[in-house]
């Protein structure tokens, strides 16, 4: 079981990044990879937020991270678990999967 309940955060935008044309939007990735994340690790507690990076909340960590995505022109959105780059653009489960393994979580059926 998970040594921690882990924070995935997936930072996007409400209009598609110019090389993400035909990809889904920001929020429909982050919708399927909480469905995705959920199904894959049952029963295991998980954060997972949406942050606009043109309307980043409050929280400091989270407002200089969504100007750096800006910055560095960073392919969004941009998942983000305990402050690793895990996907950028178009996320790869199996990649989001392997760092959430390193942290205590497992797959159903295994």
């Amino acid at each position: 079981m998970p040594t921690k309940e882990v924070e995935i955060i997936v930072y996007g935008a409400e209009v598609l990044c110019p090389s993400c044309v035909n990809l889904p939007s920001s929020k429909e990735t982050y919708e399927w990879l909480d469905a995705a994340i959920a199904r894959k690790f049952p029963e295991q507690a998980f954060t997972i937020s949406y942050v606009d990076i043109y309307n980043p909340p409050e929280d400091s960590t989270k407002k200089e991270f969504a100007v750096r995505v800006i910055e560095e022109d960073m392919f969004y959105p941009v998942v983000v678990i305990e402050d690793e780059i895990v996907g950028e653009g178009s996320p790869k489960l199996k990649t989001i999967y392997k760092e959430l393994e390193k942290y205590g979580y497992v797959q159903a059926g295994i």
